[in-house]
């Protein structure tokens, strides 16, 4: 359904129109009438939305599903986050080398190795999540 409407104006006009030549005894009956058909277009309206939505979820699942928002990283992302971890890297050694002197620097220097281990195996084929399966109970 569009923002305007042709035919739902013309329905409104014809109601306002009726009011005025049958006088504010039938307005309920006016209103409720006019209210039924802006329900029904409504109705229509969702229910294409909603066909539309499921066949391009079927499209979705016959094409062997959906990427996942990680799978194909681009070498952009992966350089980025490792340039990025490795300028952040510099305070943070220097931080546990004062604080920790070299038992600091060792561990942060495994936080950083950790924290870019677990950005490159979000990638891995064997750590990729399952759809689950509908259930019985769900819709």
């Amino acid at each position: 359904m569009e923002a305007r409407d042709p035919e739902l104006k013309k329905e409104l006009d014809a109601t306002l129109h009726a009011r005025r030549e049958l006088g504010p005894d039938y307005e309920s009956a006016l209103i409720e009438s006019f209210l039924e058909k802006v329900d029904q277009r409504l109705d229509s309206a969702v229910d294409r939305r909603v066909r539309r939505q499921m066949a391009e979820q079927q499209m979705v699942v016959a094409r062997g599903g959906a990427k996942s928002s990680h799978e194909g990283a681009g070498f952009g992302e992966r350089f980025g986050f490792g340039a990025i971890s490795l300028v952040l890297a510099i305070p943070l050694s220097a931080i546990g080398a004062v604080n920790a002197d070299t038992e600091g620097l060792v561990i942060s220097w495994i936080g950083i190795v950790g924290v870019n281990a677990v950005h490159a195996a979000r990638g891995w084929p064997w750590t990729r999540r399952r759809p689950r399966e509908k259930s019985d109970w769900e819709d």
